[in-house]
């Protein structure tokens, strides 16, 4: 029984390529299968992201247990040392990404089971082509790769947002297209740029080349890195350089839009990441880089993003709205720096793209129930489809006379009552009110403005006036948000009083349940996911333990069988591996 924890310890670091290999592989699985196999395929599909689910939340208890260093991992594919080979690695925040980006195409999977994978082809291989990107994207350790895995996320996003056709899907898909093609090429340029000066793209490499640039090359270092900078905020949404997202994730079938939730986190995540590491503290006469505009950035996003809310008439532009004002709050609190604060941001992430991700889900049902069920037919034989309807749920809430006769009160279907529950549920999260996971993590983000030197050890931007600001912005945007969906869901489920109960699948109303339980979990377990952040982000202000880990990190000796050999040796950076 003693070898069974050195055999999992042994096999744990190997677990770091399933989120990439194991989508790949079920990719590769459906493109052989034909078409008229939908539910084998929608099968194999759910079971690869079942199995991706479980690896997730191996490896978040993997990163945070006790014992592991700085919870860091690293992986060497090819077997060759940091800086030349290719490196792959695992903390907290990748492990956290990872975990929420499994929940996500889970319950968007499910979702697409009952009626969306049928209105296009090779729905289901596209999916894991971009959950292979998303995840390969969380891993990386370099830039190039971070680039590559990019493209496959975004090759397959430029489908899947076709997925269904229609006028709109293609006008906006086109806009899409043009607009992560322009990223992408900042992207390289911002990329060679670095690579010209510091002669390297590993992360860890960079962090130690940026303190030793010369005076005379640090103001290309920062051109080159507002440059690659421009490429990420293009893809978190911000400021004026969002014009995209509402027309392209509105028009996405819905488990598309619940999934796209989720790429602007993308940005954020590469943001966060590459400006922890190479601007922060120990960078230097470069720390705090760029911090200003981030800031600044993300409070006119928040600004942008509620004013849309008010504005919209339609759910999905609601939802699409929604993400912008979560990307621009959470990229206005990367540019503090302060520990506290990025771990109350780390806390409030997970909850609003969750929430979002629901209203996507929410909005293609209460759409269809407000057209009267005109949209794609699920199945061949409706029979086949398990659904809610309201022969499910006696009378709710009556008051009869002697007779039987309703007085007060009116029958609520199961449905109804479903989806008016969460709507509201997301509503309370999306406008951050008491007592689910939005409200924790704007209040630990609000107290972290108000006491930013409680428990932060970084050299990050001391709030001031900034912050103030941003407390302001949090406050009356949560207002907005609020006013707007409360307008929204007083539109659709109570001012039609006399429209037809909906029918609502399990497949529909699980995936929903999943993303606010999910919610709901964040809320009861605050105390230990807050201790999961403020690791999370004692270790981005303090990259030196990334930095040595990765440049640590041994390739594995090779057996040598020849005889009378001796004892194998690793090879150096010179060695072939």
């Amino acid at each position: 029984m003693s070898l069974l924890p050195e055999l999992a310890n042994s096999l744990m670091p190997h677990l770091m390529l399933a989120p990439i290999a194991l989508p790949m592989l079920t990719a590769a699985l459906l493109l052989l299968l034909r078409e008229e196999q939908q539910r084998l395929k929608f099968t194999v599909s759910v079971l690869s992201c079942l199995a991706g689910l479980a690896v997730s939340i191996a490896l978040v208890q993997w990163a945070h247990r006790a014992g592991t260093a700085a919870g860091m991992g690293v992986y060497l594919p090819g077997n060759w040392p940091a800086p030349f080979g290719i490196v792959l690695v695992l903390d907290r925040l990748a492990a956290l990404m990872l975990l929420l980006t499994s929940l996500v195409a889970l319950c968007s999977v499910l979702f697409a089971g009952a009626r969306w994978q049928r209105a296009g082809v090779a729905y289901h291989a596209l999916f894991q082509f971009q959950l292979m990107g998303l995840s390969g994207a969380f891993l990386t350790g370099d830039l190039f790769n971070l680039f590559v895995f990019f493209e496959i996320m975004l090759a397959a996003s430029y489908a899947l947002l076709l997925h269904g056709s229609g006028r709109a899907r293609v006008q906006s898909g086109l806009h899409y297209i043009a607009i992560n093609l322009a990223a992408s090429s900042l992207f390289l340029v911002g990329a060679a740029m670095l690579y010209g000066l510091t002669g390297t793209l590993n992360l860890a490499d960079l962090a130690q080349a940026v303190p030793r640039v010369s005076a005379a090359d640090r103001g290309l270092l920062h051109t080159a890195t507002a440059i690659l900078a421009t490429a990420f905020l293009i893809k978190a949404a911000v400021w004026p350089l969002n014009f995209w997202l509402v027309p392209a994730y509105s028009a996405a079938t819905a488990p598309v839009g619940a999934l796209f939730a989720l790429m602007t986190k993308v940005g954020l995540y590469a943001l966060l990441r590459l400006w922890s590491l190479m601007f922060g503290a120990e960078a230097g006469p470069s720390a705090q880089f760029g911090s200003l505009w981030l800031i600044v950035g993300g409070m006119v996003t928040m600004a942008f993003g509620a004013i849309g809310m008010m504005g919209s008439q339609r759910m999905t532009h609601l939802a699409s709205h929604a993400a912008v004002l979560s990307s621009g709050t959470l990229l206005a609190a990367v540019g503090f720096g302060q520990n506290m604060l990025t771990a109350a941001l780390l806390y409030y992430l997970p909850s609003s793209t969750l929430a979002v991700s629901a209203l996507f889900l929410l909005a293609d049902l209460t759409e269809r129930w407000r057209n009267g069920g005109a949209t794609l037919a699920p199945y061949e034989n409706d029979d086949d489809a398990p659904f809610l309807s309201a022969e499910l749920v006696p009378t709710v809430g009556l008051n009869l006379d002697d007779d039987e006769q309703v007085l007060v009160g009116r029958v609520i279907p199961a449905a109804t009552a479903f989806m008016g529950l969460a709507f509201m549920t997301s509503t309370l999260v999306i406008a951050g009110l008491p007592p689910l996971s939005g409200f924790v993590g704007k209040f630990a983000m609000l107290t972290a403005l108000l006491n930013p030197l409680g428990l932060s050890s970084s050299a990050g931007n001391t709030p001031g006036l900034a912050g103030w600001v941003l407390l302001a912005l949090m406050i009356g945007t949560g207002l907005m948000a609020l006013m707007a969906l409360t307008r929204s869901g007083i539109r659709h489920f109570w001012a039609s009083p006399d429209r037809p109960a909906p029918q609502l699948r399990v497949l529909e109303g699980l995936p929903i349940a999943l993303l606010l339980g999910a919610c709901v979990a964040l809320t009861v377990q605050a105390e230990g996911v807050m201790r999961f952040t403020t690791a999370t982000a004692q270790a981005l202000h303090a990259p030196g333990s990334y930095v040595r880990a990765v440049m640590g990190a041994a390739p594995q000796a090779a057996p040598d069988t020849r005889a009378g050999a001796g004892s194998p040796q690793p090879p150096g950076r010179e060695g072939a591996p």
